[in-house]
């Protein structure tokens, strides 16, 4: 469900992160991209498939630290919303690092809450 941001997936993930609306100007789009790129230790884009025909719904920004991931940035495609894909995609994170605490920005918490609630 979540691949690893290639640069071949530079078009649909810019696609997908300008719906998010702090990201809509193309230059602060493109600088958050550099950002993701200039330290890619500790900072990730995935993007994420459907399960029947493997087309990129969704992208997931995250920053790496000793104890936790922030959720930075999450973006599904309008047609595949209210169907709980970001919880989803918040699970395969926490299989991908199981040892680190998610938590989420001011934009991105409500969600993370949302799925810790869901784990109990």
């Amino acid at each position: 469900m979540l691949r690893q941001y290639r640069s071949d997936y530079e078009k649909i993930t810019m696609g997908l992160l300008s719906l998010i609306p702090d990201l809509k100007d193309i230059h602060r789009l493109q600088e958050e991209m550099d950002w993701y790129q200039k330290d890619p230790a500790t900072r990730q884009l995935f993007v994420c498939e459907s399960d029947e025909d493997q087309q990129m719904i969704g992208v997931v920004g995250i920053e790496i630290n000793q104890d936790f991931i922030l959720l930075r940035h999450i973006a599904i495609n309008p047609s595949y919303r209210n169907e709980g894909l970001s919880l989803k995609f918040i699970d395969s994170l926490n299989e991908r690092y199981p040892d680190k605490k998610m938590m989420g920005t001011l934009d991105t918490a409500g969600i993370v809450t949302k799925w810790e609630q869901g784990k109990n």
